[in-house]
């Protein structure tokens, strides 16, 4: 009997209503759709796996017109079931998929108000329809978190966001560096500690605290590395325990990974770019091959990973420290 269930992430499709300027996904159109028979093959092995948790991930989610459908299949199987969604469609949808069974509802809102998010989305009215539909989703009992994407475009709306997000009821929050295919420049790396300790450092019986590490690290070292080389903070040495607990599914390519953030990488079949999904046609976790995938990041993620995000790096200092950590908070 494992210690900690663990979470299977899903990319149910590639399609996207948003045109965010960081999004590889901006305003696609992309046909890929995981479907129902998909899930119901990979249900019980997921069973067998110890996973406890689903994510459903992509893309915008909500344009998958078998999402509802597919959150209550995970939930008759006993998974507890979440989404990350843009939040454009979540006021509408909100009801159906409580109805079905969601528990976790994730909504991106980069800015303090819809005058700065939805310029940064390119997509008029998303932070609005987004409260809205996190605001509806607590109310039908679905805990409520935002995930922020944090450059030097926006960590000024960080301190506003919180207060936000705090009036608001959202119950979590994680912000994660922006990552681009290029260095990222903080003219002044002090000013951003100035700005964004405080909203770490607040009273999290009056204001809501991000979860994980800092998005520009906690110590010294992960800063230096950030601020001078844009390596966001990653699990502390010797070992990331993030891989134990993971299993993150790329439907299209037919692939899996011990990690969320590992299939933005670009490894070909070495043991950094994960293990096929399928065996002769039939579905296979915990395979020899991801397992050895799982064992390399174990060993070399605190040395090598570039990209990690703030709640994963957290996730595994917690194990490190604690043994167990609570739901959700990856």
């Amino acid at each position: 009997m494992r210690e900690r269930q663990r979470y299977l992430f899903i990319r149910i499709l590639e399609a996207c209503n948003a045109d965010c300027f960081m999004c590889e996904f901006a305003l696609s159109r992309d046909a890929y759709r995981f479907s129902l028979a998909d899930f119901d093959d990979l249900l019980p092995k997921a069973l067998a796996a110890g996973v406890g948790y689903v994510r459903f991930t992509g893309g915008e989610p909500l344009m998958h017109q078998d999402v509802v459908d597919l959150v209550a299949a995970g939930t008759a199987a006993g998974m507890r079931m979440s989404l990350i969604t843009n939040g454009m469609m979540l006021p509408r949808m909100a009801g159906r998929l409580a109805a079905a069974g969601l528990a976790q509802v994730i909504v991106s809102l980069d800015g303090g108000s819809g005058a700065t998010h939805d310029v940064y989305r390119r997509s008029p009215g998303m932070f609005d329809n987004g409260l809205r539909g996190l605001r509806a989703a607590a109310g039908l009992g679905v805990l409520t978190r935002v995930n922020t994407v944090v450059g030097p475009h926006n960590y000024t709306e960080v301190p506003l966001l919180q207060q936000v997000l705090t009036e608001a009821d959202v119950r979590q929050w994680e912000l994660s560096a922006l990552k681009l295919e290029r260095a990222i420049t903080y003219p002044d790396p002090g000013h951003v500690r100035e700005v964004c300790d405080p909203v770490y450092e607040a009273d999290p019986h009056s204001l809501l605290v991000p979860l994980g590490k800092r998005f520009y690290g906690d110590t010294a070292e992960e800063q230096q590395r950030y601020f001078t080389r844009s390596l966001t903070p990653r699990a502390s040495r010797p070992l990331c325990h993030v891989v134990d607990d993971v299993i993150y599914v790329d439907g299209r390519f037919g692939r899996m990974y011990a990690c969320s953030c590992l299939p933005h990488r670009e490894d070909g079949d070495t043991p950094a770019g994960g293990a096929p999904l399928r065996e002769n046609g039939t579905v296979l976790l915990d395979t020899p091959v991801f397992r050895a995938h799982a064992d390399y990041f174990r060993e070399n993620g605190p040395a090598l990973c570039g990209g990690c995000s703030t709640t994963a790096a957290g996730y595994s200092d917690d194990v490190a420290r604690l043994g167990s950590v609570p739901p959700w908070t990856y």
